[in-house]
């Protein structure tokens, strides 16, 4: 797999990172190790997880599999705090006592000493800027942080991280995808001004850009849960459905997968260092792997930058 860097940094990352988010909860361990061991064959070698993944359960095995899969050298390892859900609500804390807190949760249950990356996990406008920053910069020189990023982070709040921030941002991870290209207003050239690389989360439309809601929800997929039907409905009508349907086509045309157009797409973009792919089961994850990422044909590039121009603007980059 293409290693690249992320940003103007130093650190080399996979172009594919390996998301987590339903670990613990839809994927269960023995699935998550299965996972684990597929992508890191494939040389995969970003693991992308958050304190607030399965209220820690997504951490927790990690943490598990971590020197047992694979020695912690090998990885990426990446982690946010400063948000949780407790029994359900959603709760942002991203001043120096939270985040600080969250990382030694983190590092607790992630069985290590360090991270390699991480986030500040939202903007919090209940916190001074200037005190989130702090925080990150405390734990890169405690040394339990290598490099300091943000997430879902609006153009002007990524100009003016990057302006107040002692130690270099690398990274704001946000949503980015054929369905949802509302990064391109702000967050892109801000990102390519300051030099700070874009983790894309969402590369595949939740989903959706595979092709599989097509015509119907199946039964087990997302979009039929109660817990994540909401997550996937933005997508799935209107402008949504025309994209996918003109990606359907190209890929149809140049016989190759949707996904797989989608993340070659994407992954070709201005800024753009790596997209976080979040499969539930090995199945996909293949699909996934065997996908061929190099840039499409220009032609369909332009068709695809068309059809779905100013797809997403309504609903930002935050999650």
């Amino acid at each position: 797999m293409q290693q690249r860097f992320l940003g103007q940094s130093g650190l080399r990352v996979s172009a594919l990172s390996l998301g987590t988010m339903s670990w613990g909860t839809v994927t269960d361990e023995e699935q998550c190790r299965e996972l684990l061991r597929d992508y890191l064959a494939a040389g995969g070698t970003v693991l992308d997880t958050a304190m607030s993944y399965g209220e820690g359960s997504s951490e927790a095995i990690l943490g598990e599999l971590i020197g047992d899969v694979v020695a912690r050298p090998e990885i990426v390892l990446v982690s946010k705090a400063g948000i949780e859900r407790r029994k359900g609500q959603r709760m942002v804390d991203c001043s120096r006592r939270g985040l600080l807190a969250g990382l030694d949760a983190s590092l607790a249950r992630l069985g290590t000493d360090y991270l390699d990356l991480w986030l500040a996990h939202t903007w919090d406008p209940h916190v001074p800027l200037e005190e989130t920053l702090a925080a990150l910069d405390y734990a890169v020189s405690s040394g339990r942080v290598r490099y300091a990023g943000v997430s879902n982070y609006a153009g002007w709040q990524l100009a003016k991280a990057a302006q107040l921030s002692a130690e270099p941002l690398v990274v704001n991870q946000v949503e980015y995808s054929l369905l949802n290209r509302s990064a391109e207003q702000e967050v892109i050239p801000a990102a390519e001004d300051a030099g700070i690389g874009i983790m894309c989360w969402g590369a595949l439309g939740r989903g959706v850009l595979t092709g599989k809601y097509r015509g119907q929800i199946p039964s087990d997929s997302r979009g039929a849960s109660e817990r994540w039907a909401g997550y996937v409905e933005p997508y799935l009508s209107g402008k949504a459905s025309r994209i996918t349907e003109a990606l359907i086509t190209a890929a149809k045309g140049l016989d190759r997968g949707t996904g797989e157009l989608a993340l070659s797409w994407l992954l070709d973009r201005a800024a753009v260092a790596t997209a976080v792919v979040g499969p539930r089961n090995s199945t996909q994850l293949k699909t996934i792997l065997a996908s061929n990422l190099e840039p499409l044909p220009e032609q369909i590039t332009e068709v695809l930058d068309e059809v779905s121009v100013g797809a997403g603007f309504e609903l930002g980059v935050g999650r």
